[in-house]
Order: C-alpha cells, then sequence, then structure tokens
C-alpha cells in the first residue's frame, strides 16, 4: 500500500533530509516539531507542521503517546522515526502498529532484541557470526575479575543496554576493574535503565567497520557496502568514510556475508547496520552490535552505490520489497562525511549554542552539504550539537581527502564553536592521509598535536 502521508518523528538535518526525499516522491509531509524548532528550515520544507508541546524533549520529541497522537490526528499512515529520539524505542513501533500507523523500520521485538546487546550478541551466534570473545553477564566486581583472568587483560566493560559509550570502560588490571564496576553499572542503569554489564576482549589496534543493510521482514537482505567510522572520540564518531579501504578484498566480502546471513536469519525489516570490530593485526573481525535504524553516516554509502536509502526505506515500509537485487548495487569511488557539531574543541568539546552570523557553505563537484542550518539560525541548547555533515565524494580515497580539505577550508560559519578546525586538523594530518589509524588514534595521538 503505497504511503500518501507521513509523519517525519525527528528534528534537525535528519529530518530535512527525510522531508527532502518524501516530497521527491510525492509523498504528503507533516513534521512534529518542539516549540524551539517551530521556525525551522525542516518547518518551512514539511507541508504541514505540528506542535508537539516545549522545548524539553521529555514533553515533546520523546513522548511516544504524544508522537502517536500527532501522526493519527493528522491522518498520516505512516512515521518515520529518523535517528536518536524515539528510533531504537521498540514501544514507539508497537504503538505505531497498534494505532494502525507504518512504522518506517524494524518490528517492535527485533528492535528489542538488538537493543539488548547481550541478547544481540546470542542471535549472532545463533547465525554462526563471530563476536568478540567476552562474558554474558556479569554480576559483581568478583565476577568481572575472574572473567578477566580467562579472557587475559586488557578488557572492556560494556552496558548490556547501552549505547554512546555509557556504562563502557576499558580496564587493564584487576584494580581498574574493581574500581570502575560499580560506577559503570550505576551510570548505565541511570542512563538505560538497565545496569548489566558484560566483558569483551580488548582488541588493542581496531578499526570500527559496519555493513549497511535492508530487509523485507521476510529474510532476504541486501547490502550497500561498509563504512569505516573509525575515527572516534570517547567512542563518538567524528569522520565516516566508505568503503573501508584498510580492510583487504578477501576480508569485505567476509564482511558482506557476515552482516547479511545475520539479518537474514533474524528477518530484519528495513534499514539497519551491522557493526564489526576488525582485528588489524589479526586480519580478523568480530561482531559488536546492530543499529536498527537509519545512521547518521548514511550518506557515504549513498555517494558510492548512488541509491538513495531513505526512498527503499519508505518502499519497504509500504510492503513493496527491497526493489533491488544484489547484483544490481554497484559500489564506486569514495565518500567521506565530517560531522559538524556546534561543540568548542578548543575547549573540552562543551557544548556551544548560539545564533549563526555568518554562513557560506562549500560547494562544488563532489561536494554535498545534509544540514538544517543557515545564515540566522539558532542552535538551540536543548538537542544534540549536530548542526550539519559535510560529506565528498572522489574517483578514489585520495581525490575524496583533496576534495575535503578544499570543502573545509572553504566552509564559513561564524557565531558558535564548531568542530570544523578539528575535523581539518584530522583530515591534513599524515596518519589519516595515509589510512594508518585505529580507534584510539584520536584520543592517543590525534588530540594531544591539536591546537599546538
Amino acid at each position: 500500500m503505497p504511503i500518501k502521508r507521513l509523519f517525519v518523528a525527528n528534528r534537525g538535518e535528519i529530518a530535512v533530509r527525510i522531508l527532502r526525499t518524501a516530497k521527491k516522491l510525492g509523498i504528503e509531509t507533516v513534521l512534529g516539531v518542539s516549540a524551539a524548532d517551530r521556525e525551522t528550515l525542516g518547518a518551512e520544507m514539511a507541508d504541514r507542521t505540528v506542535i508537539l508541546g516545549p522545548a524539553q524533549s521529555s514533553k515533546s520529541y520523546l513522548d511516544v503517546n504524544l508522537v502517536v497522537h500527532a501522526a493519527k490526528a493528522t491522518g498520516c499512515d505512516a512515521l518515520h522515526p529518523g535517528y536518536g529520539f524515539l528510533s531504537e524505542k521498540p514501544i514507539l513501533s508497537k504503538t505505531c502498529e497498534d494505532a494502525g500507523i507504518i512504522f518506517v523500520g524494524p518490528r517492535p521485538e527485533t528492535i528489542e532484541t538488538m537493543g539488548d546487546k547481550l541478547a544481540a550478541r546470542a542471535v549472532a551466534r545463533d547465525a554462526g557470526v563471530q563476536t568478540v570473545p567476552g562474558t554474558d553477564h556479569i554480576a559483581t566486581a568478583e565476577d568481572a575479575k575472574a572473567a578477566a583472568a580467562k579472557l587475559g587483560f586488557p578488557v572492556v566493560m560494556k552496558a548490556s543496554a547501552g549505547g554512546g559509550g555509557r556504562g563502557m570502560f576499558k580496564a587493564a588490571s584487576a584494580a581498574e576493574l574493581e574500581a570502575s564496576f560499580e560506577r559503570a553499572s550505576r551510570e548505565a542503569e541511570a542512563a538505560f535503565g538497565d545496569g548489566r554489564l558484560y566483558m569483551e576482549r580488548f582488541v588493542e589496534r581496531a578499526r570500527h567497520v559496519e555493513v549497511q543493510v535492508i530487509g523485507d521482514g521476510e529474510g532476504n537482505v541486501v547490502h550497500f557496502g561498509e563504512r569505516d567510522c573509525t575515527v572516534q572520540r570517547r567512542y563518538q564518531k567524528l569522520i565516516e568514510e566508505a568503503p573501508a579501504s584498510a580492510v583487504p578484498d578477501a576480508v569485505r566480502k567476509r564482511l558482506h556475508e557476515a552482516a547479511v546471513k545475520l539479518t537474514s536469519f533474524a528477518r530484519y525489516r528495513n534499514a539497519g547496520t551491522v557493526e564489526f570490530l576488525y582485528d588489524v593485526d589479526r586480519v580478523d573481525f568480530y561482531f559488536i552490535e546492530v543499529n536498527s535504524r537509519i545512521q547518521v553516516e548514511h550518506p557515504v554509502s549513498e555517494e558510492i552505490t548512488g541509491e538513495d536509502l531513505i526512498a527503499i526505506q519508505l518502499r519497504v515500509a509500504a510492503g513493496e520489497g527491497i526493489g533491488l537485487r544484489q547484483d544490481q548495487i554497484y559500489v564506486s569511488g569514495h565518500a567521506i562525511e565530517v560531522r559538524v557539531n556546534a561543540e568548542d574543541p578548543f575547549n573540552n568539546f562543551s557544548p556551544a549554542p548560539g545564533r549563526i552570523t555568518d554562513w557560506s557553505a562549500p560547494v562544488g563537484e563532489g561536494v554535498r552539504l545534509d544540514t538544517h542550518a543557515r545564515l540566522g539560525y539558532l542552535v538551540p541548547p536543548f538537542y544534540d550539537s549536530m548542526i550539519g555533515k559535510l560529506i565528498v565524494r572522489g574517483k578514489d580515497r585520495g581525490e575524496a581527502v583533496e576534495r575535503l580539505l578544499a570543502a573545509l577550508a572553504a566552509f564559513t560559519l561564524e557565531g558558535p564553536k564548531t568542530t570544523l578546525p578539528l575535523a581539518a586538523y584530522i583530515v591534513a594530518h599524515p596518519d589519516f592521509q595515509e589510512n594508518r589509524i585505529t580507534t584510539r588514534w584520536l584520543e592517543d595521538k590525534g588530540l594531544p598535536g591539536f591546537g599546538h
């Protein structure tokens, strides 16, 4: 059944991104916004805008009943959650189902399973996909020390319900485990309402790689190649690229097969990302988790395949199937994305809301900017700090790096402090240009040299 009217339950650049594709497909749109976002670019683009509530997320974007009621009351037959906010809450998918609204995403039970890292690891093992050597739930620091003695230090503790690095820490000794275990459990409990922790062997020289998939919910899954998201600070991605050119072709092929195998086994529906840790020394990879939504970094996959992933999401949600076979998806060229955050990288990345007083975005061949920001836009203090994504595409990684350097140099953004200077520093660094980085590179080597 074709989607006629779509409710966009998000804000910022992803709301603009979804609205753009919906308009291209001739789908009428309704955008739910907080009072703080009533005059944004997204609100201008949507056919209709509904004020969900005040600026506080808990009383607007995070209120499931309010969001679904707004979708129902405006006659929408489908809802796209974007990323963040409620996108990975099974209750949103379930409430949409109950209200007779098509949820543009996985089934509630799939989101619930994939959102629990321990349950997702179990699915991966059942599907025959290799996970990082580790444990199930560990209840006490004493149990953690005993498990680490068997795995070997260093180890990393993770929150079963976690994400964004919360409840997560690395321990190189029993004393470090003892010192951080209770704090991490409390942090996980406070952030996710679930304080369960588990342990994995720490991979010393790792790269974060992930495979973009879309499934039809019947076991048919296609992939759109892999991404490399190794440039991270405190487990938060800053720069993403595709393909992962540091991964050998034979490993890349196995990576794709593992992602498809796992999501086919789970009868996965709609867009998802299967994340892996690539062990540089062992030339091998391990499953980490599945993100059951469209990802921030999806544009680099679009740039190397030429496919509109939001359009495919809407097609699958409408029950029209994926519309593509694997042999119809081609990867060409290289794309890199830089996240532009309203943060001060010279002041411990402190949030930097404020009004944009000068704005000149880069343009040119192979340059794309996904953003909701513009001259005069007031970056509010209430939400995630990301205000845009600068994406470039080249015939190979070298050309993409050159274009990214030129685009960053041409980008004028005055008013709030942003991470643009840090991005320019990273992309110009010889280690990045020669692609010899790991997930620890930015914090161990990159940041200590930044600003000096």
